[in-house]
């Protein structure tokens, strides 16, 4: 529940929702009264682990997902939800409970301005006790990370499937886009079929993933990083249209 408003008392009012204060100043019985709280809580959720360091245009995965992580809050805070962030790698980093006040924005600012990259392999256990222990209600969770192969995604999948449980689960990752123009090279040598058929199997192996977080009724995108913001907010938008939180 959220407050709605403070109103006169009138009979079969809960005793307990009275605001003395207002009372004071009216001269006669005011309570708070409350509604189903409208607001969404959107967390973007950020690995920082060795898999967000690789570069694209003279910036990291992480700094993508900073990038877009700043103006997902920035939409959310706009269309009245509740914006929050946790960081993770080895360790949780750093958790901003969702909220809207005016100054949301800038705690998230200041908190991703600190972050970078780390080395080691994301603990999906810590971040699964950090989300219980953190939301309280149903979210949308939107998880940037990347995955480079099936073997990758089944080692995080089992926590990924009991986050699902609770939360709606977007995870976002990220196309390789070097092996991307691999495939569509004209191939000249054997060497050239070899390297061809190497980047075919790695481009095909993303799509496995995104199938095989669908059969597990997680939602993804599967982005080039340059489009990583748009593909985001529109994914948004449209789960907000939906009602599917």
């Amino acid at each position: 529940m959220e407050f709605d408003q403070v109103k006169n008392y009138v009979q079969g009012d809960d005793y307990r929702t009275v605001n003395w204060k207002a009372t004071a100043r009216k001269g006669e019985l005011m309570v708070n009264s409350f509604t189903d709280e409208k607001a969404q809580h959107v967390y973007c959720i950020i690995d920082k682990s060795r898999v967000m360091k690789m570069p694209f245009e003279g910036l990291s995965l992480l700094d993508y997902a900073i990038n877009a992580s700043l103006v997902l809050s920035n939409v959310a805070l706009l269309k009245e939800d509740k914006a929050g962030l946790i960081t993770i790698a080895e360790k949780t980093g750093s958790i901003v409970p969702a909220d809207r006040k005016p100054a949301q924005l800038g705690r998230i600012m200041e908190v991703l301005y600190k972050e970078k990259t780390r080395y080691l392999e994301t603990n999906m256990e810590t971040l699964y006790t950090s989300i219980r222990s953190v939301m309280k209600q149903r979210s949308l969770l939107v998880f940037f990370t990347n995955f480079e192969s099936m073997s990758a995604l089944n080692r995080q999948l089992p926590f990924l499937k009991r986050i699902a449980k609770f939360h709606l689960l977007l995870i976002v990752f990220f196309e390789d886009t070097e092996l991307k123009s691999l495939t569509e090279d004209e191939v000249k040598d054997v060497e050239g079929i070899y390297i061809k058929t190497i980047a075919n199997k790695f481009a095909y192996e993303k799509k496995l993933i995104v199938k095989e977080l669908a059969r597990h009724g997680i939602l993804s995108i599967l982005t080039p990083p340059e489009k990583l913001t748009v593909n985001v907010i529109n994914r948004y938008l449209s789960i907000k249209a939906q009602q599917k939180l």
